[in-house]
C-alpha cells in the first residue's frame, strides 16, 4: 500500500466524512510550492482558498511565531494585551473603520458582524430591526446563522432545519428586487462584492452604487463580507475599496494570519456603539501569538506593495488568458476578477481538464462544475501563472 493509501485508509477510520478531498496528500509547502508523502511537487495555486497570501511556512514568520511563544500566547480577553491593540491600529490604518473585534475564522467575524447590527438597532437606533438581506450565490460562513445567511441550497443547508429567523435573499445585479425586500424590520444588507465560492463574480459598480444608496435612504447598515477578497487579494487593500464605498461592518480572516486561524469584524466608531461588555466575546479571538504574527503579515503587505501587485498580475493573468479565449472560440465563457482573485468559466464540464491540471502539478478549485478558480499567493513569480496558462492552452488544444 502507498502511502497516500495509507494515510486514506487511516483517515476514515478517525476522522467525520466532511470533506470531499482531492486526491492528494501535502506533507511540506514553501512558498508557492506544495509536495506530498511521495516527492511531487505542486504548484500551488490555491494558497489555502485565499489563506497564505504571501506564501506557505516563511522564515520571518516563523521566527516570530517562535519568539511570541516564549512570551505570551493566550490569556483570554480578560486583559489590556499590546499586540492586540498594535494590529488593531495598523488594520485601522487601512480602511474607513474605526473599531475592531478579533475571533477566529470567517464565520465567527460574520456572525459578529451580524450580532451587531441587530444589537445597534435594537439598542442604539431603538427599532425593532433584526432582518440580514443577502445575495443569492453568496457564502457566508457555516455556523447555523452564517449557513442561514448563505444565499445557497445544498448540503450546506440540508437536514439542519430549523434554520435561525431573519434572513431574506435576493438576486445579485437586481436593485428593485432588493427595494423590495426592505422593510420596517430590515437592519442590514450583507454583500461580498466579489463572491468567491459563487464563481468568482464581481459585483457590478453600478448595483453596489445602488444598494448603497438604498441603505442610506432606509437609514440601515451596510455589511460587506470580505474574508475571501480582503488583505490585498484584489488589488485593492479591501475589495470595497474598488466601489468607493465605506461600509458600516466589514470582516476578514482567512489571510489575517497567513495560516493560523485569526480573523476581524470591522465597523465604524458608531456602529460599534452596539457592543458593550458582555454582549460578545471569544476565548481565543486576537489571542498574542496570533495578533503578532498578523501584525507581521500586515507589515510584509505594505512594505512589498502586494496590493499594487495583485493588481498588475491579476490583469497580466486576465489579458493572457482572454487570449486563449480567443484561440479556442466555445471552450472558454469568461475570464474575470478583481487582482489575484480570478475565475474562467468553460463553456463544457471542467471535471477533466481539472484533473489533468493536477496531475500536471497545478493546484486550483473547480466551482459550480464550470469555473476554474485561482487564488495565487500575492507574490507568486509570475512565470508560475505562464506555466498554469501554458498549461491550460495545451489541455484546451486536445478537447474536441
Amino acid at each position: 500500500m502507498t502511502k497516500h493509501n495509507t494515510l486514506v485508509s487511516a483517515e476514515k477510520n478517525s476522522i467525520c466524512n466532511t470533506y470531499g478531498r482531492y486526491p492528494v496528500n501535502v506533507s511540506k509547502a514553501k512558498g508557492s510550492r506544495l509536495w506530498d508523502l511521495d516527492g511531487k511537487e505542486y504548484i500551488d495555486l490555491l494558497s489555502g482558498i485565499s489563506v497564505a497570501n504571501i506564501g506557505h511556512c516563511r522564515d520571518d514568520l516563523a521566527d516570530i511565531m517562535a519568539e511570541q511563544a516564549r512570551k505570551l500566547v493566550q490569556v483570554s480577553n480578560l486583559f489590556y494585551q499590546e499586540e492586540q491593540v498594535e494590529l488593531a491600529e495598523k488594520l485601522l490604518a487601512t480602511c474607513g473603520a474605526d473599531r475592531v473585534f478579533f475571533a477566529n475564522s470567517g464565520a465567527e467575524a460574520n456572525e459578529a458582524a451580524i450580532k451587531l447590527a441587530r444589537r445597534y438597532m435594537r439598542t442604539i437606533k431603538e427599532r425593532d430591526a433584526y432582518e440580514i438581506i443577502t445575495l443569492n450565490g453568496s457564502f457566508h460562513g457555516r455556523t447555523l446563522a452564517t449557513l442561514t445567511a448563505t444565499g445557497q441550497t445544498g448540503p450546506i443547508k440540508d437536514g439542519f432545519a430549523p434554520l435561525p429567523e431573519g434572513f431574506k435573499y435576493v438576486p445579485a445585479g437586481d436593485v428593485d428586487a432588493l427595494k423590495s425586500a426592505i422593510s420596517e424590520k430590515t437592519a442590514a444588507v450583507m454583500i461580498e462584492m466579489v463572491q468567491g465560492e459563487g464563481g468568482i463574480k464581481p459585483l457590478p459598480e453600478a448595483y453596489v452604487k445602488a444598494v448603497s444608496e438604498l441603505v442610506a435612504d432606509n437609514d440601515i447598515l451596510l455589511i460587506v463580507d470580505e474574508v475571501q477578497s480582503g488583505l490585498c487579494r484584489t488589488g485593492k487593500w479591501w475589495a470595497h475599496q474598488h466601489y468607493g464605498i465605506t461600509p458600516h461592518i466589514f470582516t476578514s480572516a482567512k489571510a489575517l494570519a497567513n495560516g493560523l486561524p485569526m480573523a476581524a469584524m470591522l465597523a465604524t466608531e458608531e456602529i460599534a456603539k452596539g457592543f458593550t461588555p458582555g454582549s460578545h466575546a471569544t476565548t481565543f479571538g486576537g489571542g498574542a501569538l496570533v495578533s503578532k504574527v498578523a501584525s507581521k503579515v500586515i507589515d510584509i503587505m505594505t512594505e512589498e506593495k502586494l496590493d499594487e501587485r495583485a493588481a498588475e498580475l491579476g490583469e497580466f493573468f486576465k489579458n493572457e488568458a482572454r487570449k486563449l479565449q480567443d484561440k479556442f472560440p466555445g471552450k472558454i465563457k469568461s475570464v474575470r476578477g478583481l487582482g489575484l482573485m480570478l475565475g474562467i468559466e468553460l463553456e463544457f464540464d471542467g471535471s477533466e481538464i481539472f484533473a489533468a491540471l493536477r496531475e500536471q502539478g497545478f493546484i486550483l478549485n473547480l466551482t459550480k462544475g464550470t469555473i476554474l478558480r485561482l487564488l495565487p499567493a500575492l507574490n507568486i513569480d509570475r512565470e508560475d501563472l505562464v506555466a498554469f496558462l501554458n498549461a491550460l492552452d495545451g489541455l484546451l488544444a486536445k478537447q474536441a
